[in-house]
């Protein structure tokens, strides 16, 4: 029976004959399972079925095939991976700059944003005792600049240090190549100063000149090369006397820091603290809208000294032409109330002017009379008479055979003029200022040499020597005293006459201002006190004061040293001041050269009080080397001390004296 063929099902190919080869394939067929039937190839027919139809025309077999479409899933899933690789990279990148990276790249953006400025603080003013400016201040500016926005890679162009520095040079007044260095020696820096202490109108024409740029740049796109630079307000030291006073007010560095005298002493109270102020620019401009942190500088405080500029003046003039006079090397004059121990004048010549410390010799710089130490001479002996009257080894009248020769230790001491033997008293000792009579004296100090030589230290001690005065002046000297057992054989015999010790002017001042204070020792002072920023005044501290012989040796010594002034045998008649007691005392000595080391010239001296029944004021003068007429104290230093203390008396309007000078008797009579 046959069966009608259904169109879509797959009819088996008949089986090939045995033997018959296929016309196309793969080779050899395999011989058929028994009961099977080898597929043979389809019909044409039935591959003409599976094409699809013909555009414009029916399908064979009249049914048209459908139309299958690609699936959009891979598609979908390859848009999908790239956005997420998109998405993750942002994301990765956000991390790095907000959270891994954040300060690197923080650091970055504020190269060119913040600008750090330093607000210097204003220094303290210096002033007399009464409030007369020896030391200000005026407006001045550091100019500063920026290597680090000058590089190639920040300034965009590769010479910006070298046009930086043609136009800052003519300026500043500054060659253009040192300028460059200060650029770009180091191009990470951030700050470098090209000029310091410049005036304000310096300033303005470098404020006008980087406008100009910045404005510029903003039109054409081009570079600002001072957009880096800027300025640190400073306070400018000036000093409006001059040379008056330099050795006490000093000077200050180039960076305004104090140098030298009370500017370096008190530094710390006149400099006051800086502050800080961080602003934001744009193209060399602050932004308005941007915040700004500031911390104010605190100014400092003024500093008052014991100073009374008009006594300082007029012994600085005396100094100065008294020194150029004897052709001297150098001098020192010292006035001191001698009730408080505030020093009223402390002059020095040659001086310099601290307000151009270039101009000056290295060698006048300092204070002479606080850092020289030298041998005082006979100035040195009212402390030997003081120890003599205060141990009871000898009264004022007590009779002294003076010969012109003394041989002791090995040698034969002498005066400083040859005589025949002179018989005076212990008060003509001091007035004649005999070297053998002081001797003699200090000698019965002890039963024995060095017994009188521990009790001659001990008061030298108590009088200062050897020891710093107090002032904490910067470079000060406290002179040089040995221990009596280390005095050689011949200095215990010098020392009583001044020789073979040194000491300060200052100290020498002091130990006249003790004998006129009634015995008792004040502590020098030079500081008054300070005035603070809130403008609150702080008193110095109280001076130290020290007893170191009684009133009644005190009184005798005073009187003593009248006669050295008002006799007519003393050696300080020159220092005679019409209308005043004046006690005082001369001095000669042989100077040490401190370049040699050895004795060369002299030194010349003179100290004294007055108005000496009440006394005010101490005045010492003291002249190195001179070279040029006489040496002797009495000749040189009397003059001085004479026009400064008269001066000085008439400025504090201190009243005359009202009795006569006791005229203590200066010789006796031999066999009377």
């Amino acid at each position: 029976m046959s069966t009608p063929r259904d169109p879509g099902r797959r009819v088996p190919r008949p089986a090939r004959p045995r033997g018959e080869t296929p016309r196309s394939g793969s080779g050899a067929s395999r011989p058929a399972r028994p009961g099977t039937r080898r597929p043979g190839p389809r019909p044409a027919r039935d591959a003409a079925r599976s094409r699809p139809a013909r555009p414009g025309g029916p399908a064979r077999g009249g049914r048209a095939q459908p139309l299958r479409l690609g699936s959009p899933r891979p598609r979908l899933r390859l848009i999908s991976l790239a956005l997420t690789l998109v998405m993750l990279a942002f994301v990765i990148r956000l991390l790095q700059v907000q959270a891994v990276d954040a300060d690197a790249y923080a650091a970055k953006a504020n190269i060119n944003r913040y600008v750090p400025v330093r607000l210097a603080a204003e220094r303290g003013t210096i002033t007399d005792r009464s409030g007369i400016a020896l030391a200000t201040t005026v407006d001045a500016y550091d100019i500063t600049a920026a290597p680090d926005l000058l590089t190639p890679g920040t300034a965009r162009i590769d010479d910006a240090p070298r046009q930086a520095a043609e136009l800052l040079a003519p300026i500043l007044g500054a060659k253009r190549s040192d300028l460059e260095h200060k650029l770009s020696a180091n191009p990470k820096s951030k700050y470098v100063v090209l000029a310091r202490q410049q005036t304000p109108q310096v300033w303005n024409q470098i404020k006008d000149l980087k406008q100009a740029l910045a404005d510029k740049a903003e039109q054409t796109g081009g570079v600002n090369v001072l957009a880096g630079v800027n300025r640190e307000a400073h306070s400018r030291r000036v000093y409006p006397n001059g040379e008056l006073a330099a050795g006490i007010l000093g000077f200050v560095d180039a960076q305004g820091k104090g140098a030298g005298g009370i500017e370096r002493q008190l530094d710390g109270k006149l400099a006051g603290k800086d502050g800080k102020r961080v602003y934001a620019q744009s193209g060399g401009r602050q932004v308005p809208t941007a915040d700004v942190d500031e911390q104010p500088a605190v100014p400092g405080s003024d500093v008052e000294l014991t100073i009374d500029r008009d006594i300082q003046w007029a012994a600085q003039r005396a100094i100065s032409e008294q020194v150029a006079e004897s052709k001297a090397d150098r001098g020192y004059v010292v006035v001191q109330d001698t009730r408080t121990g505030q020093i009223l004048a402390l002059a020095n010549a040659p001086g310099f002017d601290p307000g151009d410390v270039s101009a000056a010799d290295s060698a006048t710089l300092g204070n002479a009379a606080l850092s020289d130490a030298y041998e005082p001479g006979s100035v040195s002996k009212v402390m030997s008479m003081a120890a003599v009257l205060e141990e009871g080894a000898a009264r004022w009248d007590t009779r002294v055979e003076v010969p012109n020769r003394l041989p002791r230790a090995d040698r034969a001491f002498a005066d400083d003029i040859d005589h025949p033997t002179w018989y005076l008293t212990l008060n003509g000792v001091l007035a004649k200022s005999s070297n053998i009579g002081t001797i003699l004296a200090t000698e019965q100090l002890g039963d024995s040499q060095p017994r009188a030589n521990r009790v001659l230290y001990s008061y030298l001690r108590k009088f200062g020597i050897g020891q710093y005065t107090g002032l904490g002046f910067p470079g000060e000297s406290r002179g040089i005293l040995a221990r009596p057992g280390e005095w050689s054989a011949s200095q215990q015999y010098t020392i009583p006459f001044g020789q073979g010790l040194s000491l300060n002017a200052v100290q020498a001042t002091s130990v006249y201002s003790t004998i006129a204070n009634g015995g008792e020792r004040i502590e020098p002072s030079l500081v008054r006190g300070t005035r603070g920023p809130d403008g609150r005044f702080t008193a110095a501290p109280a001076p130290e004061r020290t007893r170191v012989v009684s009133r009644q040796t005190a009184r005798t010594l005073a009187t003593m040293l009248e006669s050295v002034v008002d006799d007519n045998e003393g050696t300080g008649t020159k220092a005679k001041i019409s209308g005043y007691r004046v006690a005082g005392k001369t001095g000669t000595s042989n100077r040490v050269d401190p370049k040699t080391g050895r004795y060369h010239g002299y030194t010349a001296s003179f100290a004294g009080f007055a108005p000496a029944d009440q006394p005010r004021l101490t005045v010492y003068c003291a002249v190195q080397n001179p070279t040029s007429g006489s040496y002797f104290g009495g000749q040189v230093c009397g003059p001085v001390y004479k026009q400064v203390m008269e001066f000085a008396l008439k400025t504090l309007r201190v009243p005359p004296s009202g009795k006569e000078p006791a005229r203590l008797p200066v010789s006796y009579s031999p066999g009377s």
